[in-house]
């Protein structure tokens, strides 16, 4: 604890130090990488834009989240801002002296202007909503932009003079991209990205200019050279063109999707990684630049230290009972009870299956949980007098999660595996579904009288774009009424799960976390705010329950803490709790027919592989073994197991419960890395697979992934000032996280600190970016081109490409890259060897094995949203990046893409697309045990190795496919048979394997984001 706690207090020591808010001239981002690292020049750039000055000497560009001016003509670019401004889609005045841009610097996209002569940029929006895309009118007295301000995205004009905003187009439809006629009168812009309009300035009169064809998507639109018609980049599949009115000008061009500026008959665009030029006689000329940037480079990882055992820090969704004497959590994979004034934890379930979420009855005599042990997620009463327990209101198709009990008790409250709100009647077994399908909702919880269930929802700013604020979402029983509460103005609860809201017992208060603290704030019967919300905790605080009505308990860095709401100081519940490794077989011989070590290029025949307490001792030629222990493996290949190295357990954890982790060994896959997953679930799972209480591959994780002032996913942390961050940061070293994720809204301020106190401690990092995260000392990035706040990405383009300047940052600046492959699932249309194997039909949750088998269905069909061409795209990014000597590791956003099956796919579509099957093989190997800091540990088989074996049929040198015709597996020297991992859920088949409803057809126009997880295609990587 002592080692912990000195190694929080340097890594947050000098960061904390760090004044928020100063603002870097131009050039000190240099300063601050050249110390550690180098520069790379560059001459390509990818999804960039361009604008000629009025007089047309000058472009500006906006390469690398960074302003650039270059003369038109071509040669070194000037660079105008910094990393921290996070600068985009520049606009020249009319003078030709300064240039508008949108900037992330404060954590919302702002206006700036910035003197192309010099001088730092100077603000002229701000404010909690988003500003974008500015343009300057012919007169430079007006700028037009789009912004959420007004519930959607739409056109805004700024009076340049004055600073006053006022609306020119908004509904219907989401507006991208405003562009000015010449003589000032019109603005054009993208509409839904299928159809352009055009506004007259003076009257507000809209008109319909172009509409996109069935399948194709418009974005950059602007006035032609006659200044009246329109002209916009078309995308179709992996096809992106400039178009004029009607007419296609380009082919074969990868048009980035950014307006053409025309002069004359000529037009200005970024087409191929190029600032291009397009004379009217079809003539094309590309403008060469010159741009250097700095790279941090990356220290290799110090080895990771296993731990073997320590205070089990991961207690999941704990309640306190009504009587304030005990509390009910779930850890090392069962349900435990403790009073309230600690001690030894008594485990009330036997943690064969998944048991989660305990809530006590009224009365305090019963708890009722999830349990999947007749196959899926299901109610279960357990009598805490008795210890009889018994399933609770029969079998239902679906997933049975989070159950809360009504103060009655004749109720219970659930959340299915669409995220719809279900009531129980105790009695009766009947149910009625209470709230439409809600994108990962929290816990319900109920109001004193029983009338109204509140739960934690998000609510986006805007259809444009998905990220929004956690609020609180009741229903009327009696009705159904909806109605959404911020906690606090543009303020989001912290984690859609156990952070609240949660009621008082007297149905005075609600209690929630925001900002990584406990506020609590009092309420009517129907949950309407009477005031504002106070704050209760200083410390890091997750997990809250009520104690009575006049004191929470809460979680903080692993411990139970209780704190009175009169400001009396926390007190921690101390626990007699805690875990071990389990000890290992001591001594294994694997006879296999041939090895393939992880490292060599060859397969070596015949040989034993003697494994010792969990690790390989040695490879050698076969001989007997008198009197040992041999699994025969005589006509298998032995290989290292697999590393997954981007999955979210916890994304779909509760519907998948003990299924998840035999369907990653059953595959062969033997170490997962979760970037990103509620923190104690992850805790609770982690400790969980290590002592053996539940079983599954290695599991390497963090907690939420910081975000900003916007969030989309249930395991976001929102985070919004350099204080809170500090809170985050010591919460993510003091629960010994594996890695840090910052996401996609949080500034590159605060991702600079906390790469920086991250780094002090020894803990790598990722994100979604690769510049500035590059420069900075991010060390890898997630995706090929992932979720982006701007909309689209700076390392593929729309059609699925990446060009130079993509695979010299990734090479020089040594970050890492996790494909996650999600168009291999294109590939389905030729072979669905994998969603037809009977560990995916017997391991899959029914739910998501029918979703799996629809869309291998639909592959290659005009119903299916994958494309080999792009698939083909992001294959050649990441082959580049491999063979340019840049780390490539293999990773597949499960449960988003399918669990295990995935990772095979992915492979699959790498080896389609140009790997060697040698090469991709490593990419799951050797390259994530180094990210990891495993290295001679995971992904390979040698002495002192773990012995992480896959025994599979075939040659996967020769063959990828036979790396997933596992047979059997081997994890840390213990041996497991596919057929035995298949075993307790071939014999407990679900009573029926259809959805109990179908949300797909509820329309709601007021609610229109209400929708289950699975169903929104707006996840990660996809273009």
């Amino acid at each position: 604890m002592l080692a912990r706690s000195g190694r929080v207090a340097v890594a947050l020591g000098a960061a904390g130090a760090v004044t928020a808010g100063a603002t870097p001239v131009a050039g000190a981002e240099e300063e601050r990488a050249g110390a550690s690292g180098g520069s790379v020049v560059l001459e390509e750039g990818t999804n960039i834009s361009v604008a000629a000055s009025p007089d047309g000497r000058w472009l500006a560009t906006d390469l690398v989240a960074a302003i650039w001016v270059l003369p038109a003509g071509g040669g070194a670019a000037r660079r105008l801002t910094d990393d921290l401004h996070d600068a985009t889609l520049p606009s020249w005045s009319p003078d030709g002296r300064s240039i508008v841009f949108q900037s992330f610097r404060d954590g919302n996209f702002h206006l700036c202007v910035v003197d192309v002569g010099g001088g730092g940029p100077r603000q002229l929006t701000r404010g909690p909503f988003d500003h974008r895309e500015p343009v300057f009118s012919p007169d430079g007295k007006r700028v037009a932009f789009t912004s959420d301000r007004g519930g959607s995205y739409g056109v805004w004009l700024l009076d340049v003079a004055t600073g006053e905003v006022g609306a020119l187009a908004g509904p219907p439809g989401e507006a991208a991209a405003p562009r000015w006629s010449p003589d000032g009168k019109r603005v054009i812009f993208a509409v839904d990205e299928n159809a352009v309009d055009v506004v007259t300035v003076a009257t507000g009169e809209r008109t319909r200019v172009a509409t996109a064809p069935v399948g194709g998507r418009i974005h950059g639109a602007a006035f032609g050279p006659d200044g009246s018609t329109p002209s916009y980049t078309l995308v179709r599949g992996a096809r992106a063109d400039l178009v004029l009115v009607d007419r296609q000008l380009t082919t074969g061009e990868d048009v980035f999707g950014f307006a053409a500026t025309w002069v004359g008959g000529s037009a200005l665009y970024t087409a191929d990684g190029r600032i291009r030029r397009r004379e009217r006689d079809g003539v094309v000329r590309d403008v060469p630049f010159r741009a250097t940037v700095p790279v941090a480079r990356r220290a290799p990882r110090r080895p990771v230290r296993e731990s073997t055992g320590g205070p089990v820090r991961g207690i999941a969704s704990p309640v306190v009972s009504p009587d304030g004497r005990q509390v009910a959590f779930r850890a090392l994979n069962a349900v435990h009870v403790v009073p309230i004034t600690g001690g030894r934890p008594r485990r009330l379930t036997d943690g064969a299956f998944f048991d989660s979420d305990p809530d006590f009855s009224p009365d305090g005599r019963s708890i009722v949980y999830s349990s999947d042990r007749e196959g899926v997620p299901a109610l279960r009463l357990r009598d805490l007098v008795t210890g009889r327990d018994t399933a609770l209101g029969g079998a239902v198709p679906g997933a049975q999660t989070t159950p809360r009990f009504s103060p009655d008790g004749e109720r219970v409250a659930y959340v299915d595996q669409d995220g719809a709100v279900w009531v129980l009647d105790v009695a009766g077994g009947s149910r009625r579904q209470v709230t439409p399908a809600l994108f990962m909702p929290g816990r319900p919880t109920w109001s004193a009288d029983g009338a109204v269930i509140a739960l934690a929802a998000v609510k986006p700013f805007s259809r444009r774009f998905r990220e929004g604020t956690s609020q609180i979402l009741t229903v009327r029983l009696a009705d159904g009424e909806l109605r959404y509460t911020e906690p606090m103005p543009f303020r989001s609860i912290a984690t859609r799960g156990d952070d609240g809201p949660v009621w008082s017992p007297d149905g005075r208060h609600l209690a929630f976390v925001v900002e990584s603290v406990a506020w609590v704030v009092a309420v009517d019967a129907a949950g309407r705010f009477l005031g504002d919300p106070r704050q209760v905790t200083r410390e890091v605080t997750d997990s809250l329950a009520w104690c009575g009505s006049e004191a929470l308990v809460h979680l903080h860095n692993g411990v139970l803490r209780r704190v009175p709401l009169d400001g009396g100081a926390p007190r921690t519940i101390r626990l007699d709790f805690s875990w071990r490794r389990p000890r290992p077989p001591r001594r294994t011989i694997v006879h296999a027919g041939a090895v393939w070590d992880g490292e060599g290029g060859d397969l070596r025949h015949d040989v034993d592989i003697v494994v010792a307490d969990g690790r390989v001792e040695e490879i050698r030629p076969h001989r007997a073994a008198a009197g040992e222990r041999v699994v025969d493996a005589r006509d298998l290949v032995a290989m290292p197991g697999l590393v997954d190295a981007h999955n979210h357990w916890h994304l779909r954890g509760r519907q998948w419960g003990a299924r998840q982790g035999r369907a990653w060994l059953a595959y062969g896959i033997t170490t997962t890395r979760s970037p990103g997953d509620p923190v104690y679930q992850m805790l609770e799972t982690r400790e969980a697979l290590a002592s053996g209480a539940l079983l599954g591959p290695r599991f390497f994780g963090t907690g939420e992934a910081i975000d900003g002032s916007r969030v989309y996913y249930n395991f976001m942390r929102p985070t919004l000032s350099r204080a809170q961050l500090d809170l985050e940061l010591k919460r993510a070293l003091e629960l010994d996280y594996d890695m840090v994720k910052t996401y996609v809204r949080l500034p590159v301020e605060l991702q600079r600190e906390a790469a920086r106190a991250a780094h002090r401690a020894g803990v790598p990092l990722s994100s979604h970016y690769l510049y500035p995260a590059a420069a900075i000392g991010m060390d890898g990035m997630e995706h090929v081109g992932a979720t982006n706040r701007l909309g689209y990405s700076h390392t593929v383009s729309r059609t699925g490409r990446a060009y130079r300047d993509v695979v010299e940052l990734f090479v020089r600046s040594g970050m890492s890259v996790t494909p996650t492959l999600f168009q291999a699932r294109a590939l389905y249309a030729d072979d669905k060897s994998l969603v037809t194997d009977e560990r995916t039909r017997v391991l899959f949750p029914p739910w998501e094995y029918e979703r799996y088998v629809a869309e291998a269905e639909a592959a290659g069909t005009p119903a299916s949203p994958y494309s080999r061409d792009v698939l083909a795209g992001w294959v050649d990014m990441v082959l580049r990046v491999h063979r340019g000597g840049g780390l490539v590791i293999c990773g597949t956003d499960a449960p988003l893409d399918a669990v295990a099956t995935a990772t095979h796919q992915n492979l699959r579509a790498m080896v389609a697309y140009g790997f060697t099957p040698l090469e991709a093989l490593t990419t799951a190997t050797r390259n994530p045990a180094a990210w990891l800091g495993l290295t001679g540990r995971v992904g390979t088989l040698r002495p002192g190795a773990y012995a992480d074996i896959a025994l599979v049929a075939g040659n996967p040198l020769v063959d990828i496919r036979a790396a997933a015709a596992v047979r059997q597996v081997v994890l840390g020297g213990v041996v497991h048979r596919v057929e035995d991992l298949l075993a307790p859920f071939r014999a407990s088949r679900p009573a029926a394997a259809t959805r109990s409803h179908d949300h797909a057809v509820v329309s709601d126009p007021e609610h229109w984001w209400h929708e289950p997880e699975w169903a929104a295609r707006v996840c990660c990587g996809e273009v």
